[in-house]
């Protein structure tokens, strides 16, 4: 390495503009910007100790970025690229594990695992497991999916998007169905509360004392819930609910979003419809009720209030339903809608597979 002179090295103006800001940016790596104060200082002519002595660094580190400077310029600041360790296995290697684990598996197994691949291939776990990584391939995993094959799709996914994110001047939106069959469990020990360092415990088996229906309307302006529990959830029970529905919104337009269920179709409820013209029901295409919003209230129920709850009574069930209900109300916010009516029907409408099975 050479032994520099205290003579000042010869930079631009620009160059010295751009070694400041690198001094002065909060968002520069410190050793690029003690790299950039080496230089500002040799372009002062201070001397190579007193540039160390200074900036706390060796006088071997202030001749080699004043040499790597003279030679990149401010390119040199940077370092170079390192290589990175060498892969074990080849780019044909690679494409052998993903092409085999996209493949059918052995007979007898419905997907492929890291153990058994890497028998396969002569690799080890960890290497088949940095190849499905890399490719973003996870067969252990499987979701479900079902296309709607209603013939009215378009019109009706645009009928109830359009009542989301624009609903008619001064009428009231809501999102109706039911939620059926929701079981009073009640675990065979009490439950073990949490505790630092343990999660809350309780008994894997449950005694049922029955079930109860929940029939809710969500508005969809403000978030709040309109719900009634009954024993079951015929035509007749429908029609009860829409009564209570009725009575809580008793003036103006009411836009209402149901799914296709038998129970709400009945005579009797068509003709509770037809005699009351300011109510307009609006159906979900077959297969899509993850449209209608009361849905994803159910969810926040059930994780919430139910799913972790234990129920000596239906009554008790019912009274817990009932509380978490005020509670939302109380506090209650509408569900922001982000997806488009073209949006979904461009995955709606997409090409089929040749071939459909549903999961169990």
């Amino acid at each position: 390495m050479p032994n520099h002179p205290a003579l000042p090295l010869p930079i631009t103006d620009a160059e010295r503009a751009e070694l400041g800001t690198l001094t002065r940016a909060g968002t520069t790596e410190q050793r690029i910007a003690t790299r950039a104060r080496i230089v500002l200082r040799a372009a002062d002519g201070l001397a190579n100790e007193r540039i160390a002595a200074e900036l706390g660094v060796s006088k071997m580190t202030v001749l080699l970025w004043r040499d790597r400077f003279e030679q990149e310029r401010l390119a040199g600041l940077r370092d170079a690229p390192r290589p990175g360790r060498v892969p074990v296995y080849d780019r044909a290697a690679r494409d052998h594990v993903i092409a085999l684990t996209l493949s059918e598996p052995p007979a007898g197994m419905t997907h492929w695992s890291t153990r058994r691949l890497a028998r396969e291939v002569a690799m080890s776990e960890t290497t088949v497991w940095r190849i499905w990584h890399s490719a973003n391939l996870k067969p252990h995993r499987t979701e479900t999916f079902k296309y709607s094959r209603d013939p009215d799709l378009v019109a009706k996914v645009r009928d109830v998007v359009g009542l989301y994110l624009a609903p008619p001047e001064r009428a009231i939106v809501l999102s109706v169905d039911e939620k059926t069959g929701i079981q009073a469990i009640d675990r065979t020990a009490p439950m073990l509360p949490m505790k630092p360092g343990q999660v809350e415990r309780h008994t894997h088996d449950y005694k049922r004392n029955g079930t109860t229906c929940l029939f809710a309307a969500l508005e969809v302006g403000t978030g709040r819930v309109t719900g009634q529990t009954r024993a079951r959830h015929t035509g007749d029970d429908f029609l009860a609910f829409l009564r209570q529905v009725e009575d809580a919104y008793p003036a103006g337009e009411l836009h209402v979003v149901l799914d296709n269920v038998s129970t709400h179709k009945t005579p009797a409820v068509q003709n509770w419809l037809a005699a009351r013209p300011r109510i307009t029901f609006h159906f979900t295409p077959t297969s899509a009720s993850w449209m209608n919003q009361i849905e994803t209230w159910f969810g926040i129920l059930s994780r919430q209030a139910i799913r972790r709850g234990a129920f000596r009574s239906v009554k008790e069930l019912v009274a817990r339903i009932d509380a978490f209900t005020a509670q939302w109300n109380a506090g209650a916010s509408p569900f922001a809608w982000v997806k488009s009516a073209d949006e979904i029907l461009a995955k709606a409408v997409r090409k089929r597979p040749a071939i459909s099975e549903s999961g169990h």
